[in-house]
């Protein structure tokens, strides 16, 4: 289990890749996350959801094969919401919902995780920060087909509207993020990109991840020499 400083988290979620056995089409799962990691993903989630998804034993064994693979890379595994499934895979850390169990409760009873929760506004990020939330997973950013109960879209100036108000914790933003649409994303003050079909459904994930990175990096530089120019 991975212990991580705000700020190494902070790198970690540069590019968040979210990803289940439903989420690749016809390609194997293992081969896609191996061609992510190449393409230099920094932060993996195994959310195995939705109509075809894996259960029980499939489902576990998958996510042993995946979190092995993330071990041997140093990239951190988190789990989407199954606290047992968490523990079972000795993963690095856990992603919540609102609907889910409040974070407090689940950074008592996962001690040393990670914990990351979801927020659409800034009462949410609040809320999430006074209950211990190690990083906030902000959006949609725009429309997704991969969330079947997303909510509705709240657009980069949902970010902005975060950080003016006093959010200092680590955010990714996530929903509809494409290459076209991450450098946005970032400038309205997200620390990396969350996406699923932009990698796991690309002709060559390692590619794709390879263009999103450089695409954050560049617009993340671009902020600090702002920053730079205006101190």
């Amino acid at each position: 289990m991975m212990n991580l400083t705000s700020e190494q988290l902070r790198q970690a979620l540069r590019l968040y890749l979210v990803m289940g056995s439903s989420n690749c089409a016809e390609a194997d799962p293992y081969a896609v996350l191996e061609g992510a990691i190449a393409g230099g993903i920094t932060m993996f989630q195994f959310r195995e959801k939705g109509a075809n998804a894996l259960q029980g034993q499939a489902k576990l064994e998958l996510g042993a094969r995946l979190r092995r693979l993330c071990a041997q890379h140093a990239v951190p595994f988190i789990v989407n919401d199954d606290e047992r499934l968490a523990l079972e895979l000795e993963a690095d850390g856990i992603h919540i919902g609102q609907e889910d169990a409040p974070a407090a409760e689940i950074r008592r009873r996962l001690k040393g995780m990670i914990v990351g929760v979801s927020a659409h506004d800034l009462g949410e990020a609040e809320s999430a920060l006074a209950a211990g939330a190690d990083y906030l997973g902000v959006g949609p950013q725009y429309a997704t087909r991969t969330k079947h109960d997303a909510r509705e879209v709240q657009g980069p100036a949902v970010l902005e509207r975060m950080r003016v108000g006093g959010i200092q914790l680590p955010i990714v933003g996530i929903g509809g993020i494409d290459a076209d649409k991450a450098r946005a994303v970032i400038r309205a003050g997200a620390d990396g990109v969350a996406v699923v079909s932009a990698i796991s459904q690309a002709r060559s994930p390692r590619e794709a991840a390879d263009q999103l990175l450089s695409i954050i990096s560049n617009s993340l530089g671009g902020i600090i020499n702002d920053n730079d120019i205006k101190g």
